[in-house]
């Protein structure tokens, strides 16, 4: 394997206190026939040297303006950005090939293939990184002779990243790095992003899934309705004074009387899949808000008034999907 030394700048001097990208107030409006909308809303977030700063938020969060705006694509309406000390909207050439960008939908010319546009591409660049050694880490030999367009999705995302990493940039920008790939590019891909993060790439990256959050993220940035509703470390933003949540599975789905009728101390919401403990073919909830002892009654009481029949009980400890179903409700 290729390590990661040899692929990216040693910028490990900078300390993860360096600050590459800095994003202040940034507002963008748009008119429209109803009146002015906003698109992003006293938009804030730093990304740091040798850090992974991770924005998260549901379709149409602004996740995606936010970089555009970042990498000078997009001018806002109000707010400042600099990113390496300068601001993008004047930036100079060496800027510019300091900066890596991995767009969501590849944006990769279909009739080359990887091996040529790689080549292409690093002889834009003072000191590129080397080609064999790139493509090899991102497991593309053994399609690197064959058209774009005959590309797997997966095998195409690593093409791109390939594509934003040749220049040796200290900051990088991945808009929804993982989405279409398969099991392979998937590993590939994130192994790739420890990698640059231990070199001391300052690397932001929009994401919808949890689960890729959590995964890689030192930070994590909760966008809605382009505002940010809040950051900080997986373990800062889970952390809470709450009791372990309980879940439970039921047969029957719990009716709107039900839920309305719920402890006013108490919260009760669906989990998804992924969290759920529960058998195939049951809806499961969670249960929080359960402090004291009279809780538990309560929730018991509840139980009994509707004829709830609770099955598979556990308990869970909060997680960044709680946190995100609650800024994004």
């Amino acid at each position: 394997m290729t390590s990661a030394s040899s692929l990216h700048p040693d910028t490990s001097n900078a300390g993860s206190d360096q600050i590459l990208l800095d994003v202040d107030d940034v507002w963008l409006s748009v008119n429209s026939d109803e009146g002015t909308v906003n698109i992003l809303r006293g938009m804030s977030l730093q990304a740091r040297a040798g850090e992974v700063t991770a924005l998260l938020g549901p379709n149409g969060a602004g996740k995606t303006t936010t970089l555009s705006i970042a990498q000078g694509l997009v001018k806002p309406s109000a707010g400042s950005v600099r990113l390496l000390g300068q601001d993008p909207f004047t930036a100079t050439a060496a800027l510019r090939s300091q900066v890596g960008v991995m767009l969501q939908d590849g944006g990769l010319p279909p009739s080359v293939t990887p091996l040529r546009l790689i080549e292409h591409l690093a002889h834009l660049y003072r000191e590129p990184l080397d080609i064999y050694a790139l493509i090899n880490r991102l497991e593309i030999t053994e399609f690197q002779d064959r058209t774009i367009r005959r590309l797997s999705g997966g095998q195409q995302q690593r093409v791109a990243m390939a594509a934003a990493l040749i220049g040796r940039p200290s900051v990088i920008f991945l808009d929804e790095p993982s989405a279409g790939l398969d099991p392979v590019s998937r590993r590939v891909v994130f192994e790739l992003i420890q990698q640059m993060k231990h070199a001391g790439l300052a690397i932001v990256l929009t994401t919808h899934l949890l689960d890729d959050a959590e995964k890689l993220a030192d930070r994590v940035i909760l966008i809605n309705h382009g505002r940010v509703e809040r950051e900080g470390t997986v373990a800062e933003l889970t952390d809470h004074h709450d009791r372990p949540a309980v879940l439970f599975s039921v047969e029957t789905p719990l009716s709107d009387h039900a839920l309305a009728d719920v402890p006013e101390a108490l919260s009760v919401h669906r989990v998804t899949a992924t969290e759920a403990t529960g058998m195939v073919g049951m809806e499961t909830w969670q249960v929080r808000g359960l402090q004291e002892p009279a809780d538990y009654v309560e929730l018991t009481r509840w139980w009994q008034r509707w004829d709830i029949l609770p099955r598979d009980l556990s308990m869970s400890r909060r997680s960044l999907e709680d946190v995100f179903w609650e800024v994004t409700p």
